[in-house]
């Protein structure tokens, strides 16, 4: 039955049961005819049932022939018109109908299927007919190629490739042929598929309404069974409702019962722990008391043994380095004296050779630099001066100050007294000023930098005259100084004596540095001052005056003298104004005679200061009449910021005249418009404000500042602080000095600093140009500290950018914001070249009475002085005020209220109306009540302030609020009637919050087992800056919070650890709230969560304590994992499941221990099953081991311990060495005292003396060793000696320690059997169990001392058969005896304990001895135990045996010598290497040399018997009887890991292909290892060919051949060669058959006529004609070569496939000699399955 056949059937049965009667339908039979209805419900149901069980196949018709008999003009219609047009049904469906309707939807789903079936195989059919068009394509494509490759090869006639193209193109029209069969078939089929695609698709639309209906029918039975599901639920939850009730009045009987007794319980329990709690505190503090002094005085101890070791190593180093720097400044000081001593030669000779006297010049520059010297002290004392006399001023204003205060009737209060103290900051600020520039000027004398050329100096310093110049004096005329040289030259070693002392420190500090001023240097003068007499000067004066005589001559013109300046320039003065460094500035100056006549000009050049500066450009004119002129050039190149004034000479013929030069830099000119501001009389709090102008007239703009007249020493001004000296920039900018009587520091402010920085910064050529030592700074250095006390941070001044302006510090800053007369905002800034900068004074008065206060404005110019500024005005009181201004709330809380009260006093004489204000952004947090009142006369009013902060506070009050700090300051005023200034006073506050924040808001404790109790943490922080008190309330039963039960304290800004303990008492799910209360009844709430677990599996012991175990020995403990669920009834017994899931299945469950890293814990089994009631043995081994890292680092201590050692006896030897020496050397000393004179005395002591130098030197100069570098840890390997000292040496030192670890065994069901190894059980995390170990460490009694305490005992590699003995030494370390007793090592083993043991006393050493003698090689390992009554030590017993092993070089174990000419010898070499570690003897032999060929000889050849017969290794032989192979060397012995060579040689006396024998190698134990083939074949001549077919049998005949001797035969012999060629013919193709020919020559020693071999191929046409191809035809092989000729065989069209092609050949080979083979080539065609078959 089709699907349709079926689907129309249901259709029927469907319209049956919808009738009010059960009236048989008539069916389709398969002729589209109505049949009889023969089946009921009963067996249609069952008929349908049976098919819904049938396989997926026949749900799919197999084609759609069984869709022909439908149409659209079947019986459907005919059955569809017979439904009762009323089919609606009110009752209950039956089972039936519900059946036939999921049948209905199983049919139409398989047409559904069968559809899309149907459209695959359309789309499969199309695919598969598109790929087959492309193919035809393709090879209609090939075939036209080939035909044309045919048109093209017919023309050439090349017949083998024309047969090749034929064959192709059969091959290609046989494809084609095919290939549009097979797209006849494709397109059949697809046309069948579409037309049953179509059908389909027709059926389809039949029964789309049979769809709707039962799609319909589908959603009211869905419908219904939703409405039966709810109506069910109701009925459930109704019967749960009741059954809780009746638990919730049961469970409150019980807890009323259970109230009372915790009540009682509760009672005793808390007294318990107060009394607990009081004893645990005084014990804590005892203890914690104890325990502090013991660690102060550990740690006292330390740090006194660390310092003792310090200052030893520091003293040692110290030494050290003084001496090297002893030596170094020794070589300094004599370098620097040869250096002086050579430069003062050198001076000496210039002088001389200039003419100068070289006494009078020393002596000059010794007397400069004693005044520079005297100059330099004096500035010292100036400047101690200086100090002293500001010091004792303040000391005198402190003094007055503490009168007044002291003494406040001598001193009467006034209004007037401002001027007054005015004045007195005047006077005071002049007199520092004074005292300033006296000791500036002091220092500015000591050096002047003038940028001109260095003139000579006359005696007494001044420059030399011209005359002195020109004309100086004679030696013979000069003063003798050479008395007072000496003398200078005595005073001056004096002072270096005195200077050069030993007793300073090694290193000078910070403190004794001073200031060495820099000087630029000068060049030598060209000549030295050299005093000239009278009578020179007169001679030189007439000599000048005779030479101007003849240039210079009066102008007289019509009788008048011309008197004045020659010529007029224009400009008249040469001024570069507003120069700038580094720019080129060029002017032009016209020169007009002026004169009566004709006159000239001449350049003498400009002031000797310009020279560097200033060029002239002037090109003489000669003669110029009167009103002519001329020009000149003048470029100035400034190098220095500095004016310049000079002059540019000439001289013309009535005399010298000058042009005027200057140059000048960039100047401020600051000026302001009014230097008085008043404002007049104002009332409080009113605020008034005027402006004056500062105008700047000059080309340089300045930095400024506006400061007051009193702070203006706390302002620090600096122009250019990046080019110049670091010195310059540490000026003090507000100093403290210290009282030498009351040690006391006195605050200093004056403005003398900026104007000393003003007046010391002018840089040139990079050099700063005064001394800023004389500066009362800052930083002084520490020397000076006794007068000069720290400086106050707030006064302190930095520098920023390149023309930094000023700063102020943070008091002066205040001081300018909180007066009542201060500038606006614009206090400082640049002002630029010839701009205006208006400044702003404010005046607010806020106390009444007269107000003045003077500004100094000041510039960072130092040529510009301050500029002062007087303000003044007069301040009104107002008449109400409040008594307390601020009020201070404290700290306060969010939503808490807080109340104060404020009082108001008024001195009025009226009543007065006043009205509180709050600002508008705290309205809604603060009030204040009444917010009107009225106030009486010379009376208070008490208002009350409100505080409710709320949590919108830091939004509203964002300008009062301090977010991060929670400050509020909140100005509130008092409005009064008819006053202009509202009262105002702050409310000061700190608001904090009360939240109580926990780190997370949900705790999950996750799975917990009814076994364990599951531990979570919780951090609770309190916000609030006030403390806390919280608790937890309504805690469930099943959990637990600690500490103090959940009641504590919390501190501001504390975080607390709360820990949470549940237990899960069955298995479901948990889910509650935790609720802290804090102190102010605030809740918090805490979700909670949790699963609980009942494992299927439990552990017998939970908790597991072991013993005492010592290091690297080994505990065991048993415990069982036992299996107790055996039914899955959750009513008589709890049964293992997660939560409410699924029960867990009853059977073999499987588990795994999983154990931490690195841990000393082993659990066997690890991973096991148990079955339902039963239990499985878990053992748990315990063996304590020292860490790695440890071990390294004691192993690193013990090295620097011995290298301490090592130089501790380094050092004793040293010491002893050199008492020894002093010793000898003093004894001899007393024996030389004791001889007599004479030559023999005097050689002893000269080599006493030399022998105590040399002593004295080697005590001075010790040997500097390098520094030990203790290795690192990683360095240190695990296998090294020092590593297991470091573990011995903490195995001895190792303390008791405790440790403990919690192992999880993870379940699941099922067995394990597949995976034993951890890591790959499936299981679930939820179920775990837990397992906690307990494990005691202690130190072993027993260790091992021999071999830094190795336990492990290592034989290495020993031959089999030889026996190793070693030595243990065990050693009792412990303070009890010891019995030893040892384990039972395997008797046939090869470890052998040689000696018994004994009892051990404590301290006592014991010697095992073991020996090992292996049996065979390979590798052993054995344990042998010592047990003591406390422990067990395990020695580890290993070695290796070896038996001797040997690899060859040779592959494939075949030895091939080729082709040698008979009688002569061909050698091979190859290698034999030793791969073991012994040496190993070896032996070779052939089988030639033994019996076993000779008696195989004696019978018959292998190729006659008929049967299988072992073939023979050894071939053909030597006539002579000597071996054909010989061996070199035959026997011998070869070393650990090397190689030996072994010489093989073939030598044959006559012709044979058939040589071969096998060669042995043996060694020492009769082994043979290898086994090599050697073949070889001998020929006559020196020409062969090999590749053929072979003819004749590998065995030589015994019978004499007779050989072609007749000289009249013409014909050569011809030697046979077959070759046999096999083309393997396919389906479609037939494969080439392809053979291979090797023609080579053999390299001889003997002469022969021809040394190469030449061949050549005859008959080749009749070859190719049967499709034979020969490559190469022709050629020729040299000595020693060979070549491959290659012949291929392509089967001619219309070859017989069952009858061989047979063709012959002569191949013609040309020598020594000429032979011919014929070549027969047997060809033939074989199928691929009978190849495959012979294969």
């Amino acid at each position: 039955m089709n699907c349709s056949q079926t689907l129309r059937m249901e259709v029927t049965e469907t319209q049956a049961g919808c009738g009010s009667e059960m009236s048989p339908v008539p069916s389709i039979s398969p002729d589209n005819t109505p049949k009889p209805n023969t089946w009921t419900d009963e067996e249609t149901g069952d008929e349908n049932e049976e098919e819904g069980f049938r396989d997926e196949e026949t749900l799919f018709p197999a084609s759609a022939d069984e869709f022909a008999e439908f149409s659209s003009t079947s019986s459907w219609e005919e059955g569809e018109t017979g439904l009762p047009e009323d089919c609606g049904r009110s009752k209950k469906r039956s089972c039936a109908e519900r059946v036939r309707m999921f049948k209905l939807r199983r049919n139409l789903d398989q047409l559904d299927s069968f559809h899309k079936q149907k459209e695959h195989d359309v789309l499969k059919a199309r695919e598969e007919l598109k790929a087959c068009r492309l193919r035809i394509t393709e090879l209609e494509k090939q075939r036209d190629a080939v035909e044309g490759e045919i048109e093209e090869q017919l023309e050439p006639e090349n017949i083998a490739a024309l047969l090749r193209l034929r064959a192709l193109h059969n091959r290609i029209c046989i494809e084609l042929q095919g290939e549009e069969d097979l797209e006849s078939q494709i397109a059949l089929v697809l046309r069948e598929n579409e037309l049953e695609l179509c059908q389909v698709d027709v059926e389809l639309g039949h029964f789309s309404v049979l769809r709707q209906d039962v799609q319909r029918e589908l959603q009211a039975f869905e419908e219904q069974q939703e409405r039966e599901g709810a109506r069910r639920l109701e009925q459930e939850q109704a019967a749960a409702r009741g059954a809780q009730l009746r638990n919730q009045l049961e469970k409150k009987k019980q807890m009323n019962s259970l109230k009372l007794r915790e009540a009682r319980y509760q009672k005793v329990v808390e007294e318990a722990q107060e009394n607990h709690k009081k004893a645990v505190v005084f014990l804590k503090k005892t203890m914690n008391r104890v325990r502090k002094k013991e660690a102060e005085e550990e740690l006292k101890s330390r740090k006194e043994l660390e310092k003792r070791m310090q200052a030893v190593l520091s003293l040692k180093t110290s030494i050290a380095v003084t001496k090297e720097n002893l030596c170094t400044l020794q070589a300094r000081d004599k370098a620097k004296i040869t250096a002086e001593k050579e430069e003062e030669r050198l001076l000496r000779e210039s002088v001389r050779a200039e003419g100068g006297d070289v006494t009078k010049y020393t002596y000059q520059q010794k007397r400069l630099r004693e005044f520079e010297r005297k100059k330099q002290v004096l500035e010292e004392h100036q400047k101690s001066r200086k100090v002293e006399i500001i010091s004792k001023i303040l000391q005198e204003e402190a003094l007055m100050e503490k009168r007044k205060k002291d003494q406040p009737q001598l001193f009467p209060a006034s209004r007037k007294s401002l001027n007054k103290e005015a004045f007195s900051r005047k006077s005071h600020e002049k007199l520092l000023q004074y005292l300033d520039t006296t000791f500036r000027e002091s220092e500015n004398e000591s050096y002047t930098p003038e940028w001109r050329t260095p003139s000579p100096m006359s005696e007494d310093g001044d420059p030399l005259s011209e005359d002195e110049l020109l004309f100086p004096a004679k030696p013979s005329a000069s003063l003798d100084y050479t008395e007072k040289m000496k003398r200078e030259d005595d005073e001056e070693e004096k002072e270096k004596e005195a200077e050069e002392s030993l007793a300073l420190p090694e290193f000078t500090g910070l403190w004794d540095h001073k200031h060495k001023q820099y000087k630029i240097p000068q060049d030598e003068p060209l000549s030295k001052p050299i005093h000239s007499s009278k009578m020179e000067q007169e001679i030189l004066a007439r000599t000048l005056e005779k030479h101007r005589s003849t240039i210079v001559r009066k102008q007289v013109a019509a009788g008048r003298e011309f008197k004045g300046c020659p010529f007029y320039s224009k400009p008249e003065l040469i001024h570069f104004k507003d120069f700038d460094i580094g720019k080129i500035y060029k002017k032009k100056v016209m020169l007009t005679n002026i004169s009566y006549a004709i006159n000239f000009c001449k350049l003498l050049g400009v002031s000797e200061h310009l020279k560097d500066f200033i060029t002239i450009h002037f090109k003489p004119p000669g003669q110029l009449s009167a009103g002519m002129a001329c020009d000149m050039l003048v470029t100035f190149k400034p190098m220095v910021n500095k004016d310049l004034d000079g002059e540019v000479q000439f001289l013309s013929q009535t005399g010298p005249f000058s042009v005027p030069l200057k140059c000048t830099i960039k100047k401020c000119d600051l000026v302001v418009d009014s230097r008085l501001i008043d404002f007049g009389t104002h009332v409080v709090g009113e605020t008034i404000s005027r402006a004056i102008t500062l105008t700047n007239r000059g080309a340089l703009g300045a930095h400024f500042v506006l400061v007051t007249s009193s702070d203006s020493g706390a302002v620090q001004l600096i122009s250019r602080p990046s080019s110049v000296q670091p010195e310059v920039s540490q000026v003090m900018s507000c100093a403290g000095v210290v009282s030498k009587q009351q040690g006391s520091t006195v605050q200093l402010e004056s403005g003398e600093e900026g104007q000393q920085t003003g007046k010391n910064q002018e840089p040139s050529h990079g050099t700063h140009c005064a001394d800023t030592e004389s500066k009362i700074s800052g930083t002084l250095s520490l020397s000076d500290q006794t007068l000069v006390g720290p400086v106050e941070p707030a006064a302190e001044v930095t520098t920023t950018g390149e023309n930094t302006g000023v700063l102020l510090g943070s008091r002066q800053q205040d001081a300018l914001e909180t007066t009542e007369i201060r500038p606006g905002e614009l206090r400082e800034g640049e002002i630029g070249p010839f701009g205006c900068v208006k400044l702003q004074v404010i005046f607010t008065p806020t106390i009444p009475g007269e107000v003045q206060m003077d500004f100094d404005i000041k510039f960072s110019d130092a040529s510009s002085p301050p500029i002062p500024i007087t303000v003044r005005g007069v301040a009104i009181d107002v008449p109400v005020w409040v008594a307390q201004p601020n009020i201070d709330l404290k700290i306060c809380m969010y939503n808490r209220l807080y109340q104060d009260s404020i009082v108001v006093h008024s001195r009025a004489n009226t009543a007065l109306r006043l009205t509180f204000e709050v600002c508008q952004e705290l309205r809604n947090h603060m009030e204040m009540l009444p917010k009107t009142g009225y106030i009486q006369a010379q009376s208070t009013f008490n208002v009350q302030l409100k505080f409710l902060p709320r949590h919108s506070l830091p939004m509203d009050a964002e300008g009062y609020f301090d977010k991060e700090t929670g400050v509020l300051e909140v100005p509130l005023t008092i409005q009064v009637a008819d006053q202009a200034r509202p009262v105002l006073f702050i409310v000061h506050a700190v608001v904090t919050t009360s939240d109580l924040e926990f780190d997370r808001t949900e705790l999950d404790f996750g799975h917990c087992s009814i076994y364990e109790s599951v531990k979570t943490s919780v951090r609770l922080t309190n916000h609030s800056l006030l403390p806390q008190e919280f608790g937890f309330v309504g805690i469930p039963k099943s959990v637990d919070v600690q500490p103090n039960d959940g009641f504590g304290t919390v501190l501001p800004r504390e975080t607390l650890q709360i820990d949470f303990i549940f237990s899960a008492k069955k298995a479901r799910e948990y889910n509650f709230e935790l609720t802290c209360k804090s102190g102010i009844n605030r809740d918090f709430k805490l979700s909670c969560k949790a699963v609980g677990v009942h494992p299927p599996l439990e552990l017998s012991h939970s908790l597991v304590k072991f013993g005492a175990t010592a290091v690297n020995d080994t505990s065991v403990a048993a415990l069982y994992v036992v299996n107790s669920h055996t039914s899955r009834n959750e009513f008589s017994h709890p049964v293992p499941r997660i939560s409410k899931g699924e029960i867990a299945p009853v059977g073999p469950t499987s588990f795994e221990f999983v154990i931490p890293e690195n841990s000393d814990i082993t659990i066997t089994p690890a991973v096991g099953t148990v079955k339902p009631g039963k239990r499985c043995l878990v053992q748990v081994y315990f063996r304590p081991d020292l860490h790695n890292e440890a071990v390294r680092e004691e192993a690193v201590r013990l090295l620097c311990q011995a290298e301490e050692l090592r130089e501790l006896e380094r050092t004793e030897k040293e010491a002893a060495s050199t008492k020894s020496a002093q010793l000898e050397a003093m004894s001899e000393k007393e024996t030389a005292s004791d001889l007599k004179k004479g030559k023999k005395q005097a050689n002893q002591g000269s080599a006493k003396r030399s022998a105590k130098e040399k002593s004295n030197k080697e005590c001075l100069s010790p040997k500097t060793s390098i520094p030990f570098q203790p290795p690192s840890l990683g360095d240190i390997h695990h296998d090294s000696d020092t590593y297991a000292a470091g573990r011995a040496s903490l195995i001895r030192s190792f303390k008791d320690c405790f440790k403990t670890y919690t192992i999880p065994c993870f379940i699941t069901s099922g067995e394990a059997a597949e995976h034993k190894e951890p890591g790959h059980l499936q299981y679930s995390p939820y179920n775990t169990l837990y397992l906690e170990l307990h494990c005691p460490v202690v130190r072993p009694p027993l260790v091992v001392v021999s071999d830094n305490g190795r336990t492990a005992v290592n034989f290495s590699e020993v031959a089999t058969g030889h026996k190793v003995v070693r030595r243990v030494t065990v050693q009792n370390i412990s303070h009890d005896s010891l019995e030893l007793r040892s384990s039972v090592l395997d008797p046939n083993g090869p470890f052998v304990l040689l000696n018994a043991l004994r009892a051990l006393d404590p301290g006592a050493t014991h010697t095992l001895l073991l020996s090992f003698t292996p049996a065979k090689g390979k590798k052993y390992y054995e344990t042998l135990e010592i047990r003591a009554t406390t422990m067990t030590l395990r020695l580890n017993l290993s070695g290796v045996g070896l038996e001797p092993s040997v690899s060859c070089s040779v592959e494939g174990g075949i030895l091939r010598f080729g082709y040698v000419i008979e009688n002569e010898s061909a050698t091979q070499v190859f290698k034999l290497h030793n791969t073991s570690s012994l040496v190993v003897n070896y032996s070779v032999k052939l089988d030639s040399w033994s019996l076993t060929p000779q008696k195989e000889a004696q019978g018959l050849p292998p190729f006659l018997y008929t049967g299988t017969q072992p073939q023979t290794l050894v071939g053909t032989q030597n006539y002579s009887g000597l071996s054909v192979f010989s061996v070199s060397p035959l026997e011998g012995a070869i070393p650990q890991g090397k190689t030996q060579d072994i010489t093989v040689t073939f030598r044959p006396d006559h012709q044979s292909l058939y040589y071969s024998d096998r060669l042995k190698v043996e060694l020492m134990n009769k082994q043979t290892v290898h086994e090599i083939r050697l073949k070889g074949a001998a020929r006559s001549h020196t020409m062969f060919l090999s590749g053929g077919d072979p003819l004749d049998v590998p065995v030589e005949s015994l019978a004499f051949l007779p050989t072609n001797e007749d000289p009249d035969s013409a014909e050569r012999p011809l030697h046979p060669v077959l070759l046999t060629l096999k083309s393997v013919s396919g389906h479609d193709t037939v494969t080439p058959a392809v053979r291979e020919l090797e023609v080579g020559c053999i390299r001889c020693t003997r002469p022969v006529a021809k040394k190469n071999v030449e061949f050549s191929w005859d008959n080749l046409p009749a070859l190719q004609q049967k499709g034979f191809s020969v490559d190469p035809a022709r050629g020729t092989v040299d000595p020693g070569q060979r070549k491959t000729i290659i012949v291929m065989w392509v089967p001619p069209s219309g070859q017989d496939l069952s009858q061989p092609l047979c063709v012959s050949a002569p191949l013609t080979m040309k020598g020594d000699v000429t032979e011919v083979y014929n070549i027969t080539l047997l060809a033939l065609i074989v199928r691929a399955s009978g190849l495959a078959q012979e294969v």
